[in-house]
């Protein structure tokens, strides 16, 4: 197997037969013309089903996942519903991770328990809690690693080896590290998502998701959710997402550079009670995180002395971070989990410490990003 910047700029992207162009072409068009009844061109009939600028971009993701088989999805949510809803059918239970994205928490504790389906919130750092969280109709085993917001760190493959005992389904979204940093399939997941409006696509331009899996029968169902639910990328989204997978290598460690200047200030700053940062050795994730992570991202939370509001001074103090949701795109981009991203999650077992502040930390010169963290921090004295 090539290099993964080699497969990340050649995979699923042969020069176009017709012109030559080393460019996979956007694809801009609903149908395809078909010689005779049923007579389908390289398998193409219709683009919810199946278009040439999303199956490069779906190879390419295979292959930098480590797995067979990809589906594109028109958002990181679209991907995640797909998959539990292939999966899971009423009166089934799910493990999910104390800290989850809250849009993850909010899917599954609202549209899907609606449908019947149970879920238990657990530290998926503990193996021993997970394991005593397991029930006799337990189907899946979430996990996000980092997770977001808190950076937590999960053992991927100690997870994996629990979920083959129990006969679960081991899903890790990868949204954060991405596939240049980690790779669950490797480390015995069944099954990776992705929001590809961060990291992958990288340029906070596109929407979009993500499902891999080395597993042919899941990947079936799940190009079965795709077709007949239909939240699929239009061919621009999926060229803009190819272009951004093009970089992803270079990007990441730019990004793991920064951040790791950045995490340094916070830790130094009185007015910072905690920094979560799995590349920081107190971080205390930080040795599976060593052992299953090339570097450590871009993402960084902190806790800020003086309560939500220093933590809210903070983010508006900032002038080259950008007051913003979202993540992994090339500007630096800061916010207020608990008042934004994970909102839905206030009064759960989910919700966040309102002195939390989430940096997504992007590639400008390290010392101006250095500089406006200090001077932030310096204003809330």
């Amino acid at each position: 197997m090539n290099g993964f910047s080699t497969r990340a700029l050649h995979d699923g992207q042969e020069p176009d037969p017709t012109t030559g162009s080393v460019v996979v072409p956007i694809f801009a068009t609903s149908t395809f013309a078909q010689d005779g009844v049923g007579g389908l061109r390289s398998g193409y009939e219709y683009a919810r089903t199946g278009n040439p600028t999303r199956t490069a971009l779906e190879t390419t993701l295979a292959s930098l996942e480590g797995g067979r088989h990809a589906r594109a999805f028109a958002s990181g949510m679209a991907a995640e519903d797909a998959l539990l809803r292939g999966v899971l059918r009423p009166g089934d239970h799910v493990l999910m991770p104390l800290d989850a994205y809250g849009g993850t928490y909010r899917l599954i504790s609202t549209v899907y328990c609606d449908w019947g389906v149970e879920y238990t919130a657990v530290d998926t750092a503990d193996v021993d809690a997970v394991r005593a969280a397991i029930r006799p109709n337990t189907k899946v085993l979430w996990c996000e690693t980092p997770t977001n917001p808190l950076l937590g760190i999960a053992d991927i493959a100690a997870l994996g080896a629990l979920a083959r005992e129990h006969d679960l389904m081991l899903v890790v979204d990868n949204t954060f590290a991405s596939p240049y940093l980690q790779t669950p399939l490797a480390l015995g997941a069944h099954a990776v998502v992705h929001s590809t409006t961060k990291y992958l696509g990288g340029h906070s331009d596109v929407v979009g998701g993500a499902l891999v899996t080395d597993d042919t029968e899941l990947d079936a169902t799940l190009g079965r959710m795709q077709n007949g639910m239909g939240a699929v990328p239009g061919p621009f989204d999926c060229f803009l997402t190819q272009r951004g997978l093009k970089t992803l290598a270079v990007r990441m460690e730019r990004h793991s550079d920064n951040a790791e200047r950045v995490a340094d200030v916070l830790a130094a700053h009185p007015a910072v009670v905690s920094v979560l940062y799995p590349g920081r050795a107190d971080h205390p994730g930080h040795e599976v995180a060593a052992k299953q992570m090339r570097r450590f991202g871009g993402m960084i939370s902190a806790r800020i002395a003086g309560g939500e509001q220093a933590a809210r001074d903070f983010c508006a103090a900032t002038r080259v971070f950008t007051l913003a949701e979202s993540l992994g795109g090339v500007e630096s981009l800061v916010e207020h989990p608990g008042a934004m991203t994970h909102a839905s999650a206030a009064g759960s077992l989910l919700e966040v410490p309102a002195d939390l502040v989430r940096l997504s930390v992007g590639l400008e010169d390290a010392d101006d990003l250095v500089d406006d963290v200090r001077q932030a921090l310096d204003s809330l004295a």
